[in-house]
């Protein structure tokens, strides 16, 4: 069974999922592979939709800089790899596509690395906003790369920066 709520971000409204054993995704209003709800169950009251509304709540609050969410994506074995290897990547630091299809044990794959990382399902607790292109640009987030400025302005601790995202 999928479990479901939302949560109101400074970035717009967020999915959350969970099923019971943790949670399966967090997505922001529109982005590319917005599952459809119906079937699922919408409960506020789901322990790991609560926990993780509460940790999103103090992210964007700058009172967090990891999450202790039980996690249950849902992935292929390469995925998941590449997810793991995501969740390696600390706040406020940014690695390359090649360094994380090297952390995930696949060097020589950034961009298979960079697919799986698109299709990413829990955005922001398995952050990969922080997974720039070799030269350091920003290059493709699901939620938009408005968002992806955002995320890591707010990470950087410089308010101009967070200002001009």
């Amino acid at each position: 069974m999928h479990y479901y709520d939302y949560y109101e971000s400074p970035h717009g409204r967020m999915l959350l999922v969970a099923s019971g054993e943790g949670l399966s995704g967090v997505y922001f209003d529109h982005q590319k592979y917005l599952p459809q709800v119906e079937g699922w169950r919408r409960d506020a009251r789901h322990a790991p939709l609560r926990q993780a509304k509460q940790e999103l709540s103090e992210y964007f609050g700058g009172e967090r800089k990891r999450f202790e969410t039980a996690l249950a994506p849902e992935g292929t074995p390469f995925q998941l790899a590449v997810w793991k290897a995501i969740s390696t990547v600390g706040f406020g630091k940014t690695i390359t596509y090649g360094e994380l299809a090297r952390r995930a044990g696949c060097p020589g794959s950034a961009r298979a690395a960079g697919a799986a990382t698109g299709r990413n399902p829990i955005g922001i607790i398995v952050p990969c906003h922080r997974i720039v292109g070799s030269n350091g640009s920003l290059t493709g987030y699901a939620g938009g790369l408005d968002r992806k400025r955002a995320l890591l302005a707010l990470e950087s601790g410089i308010p101009e920066l967070l200002a001009a995202a």
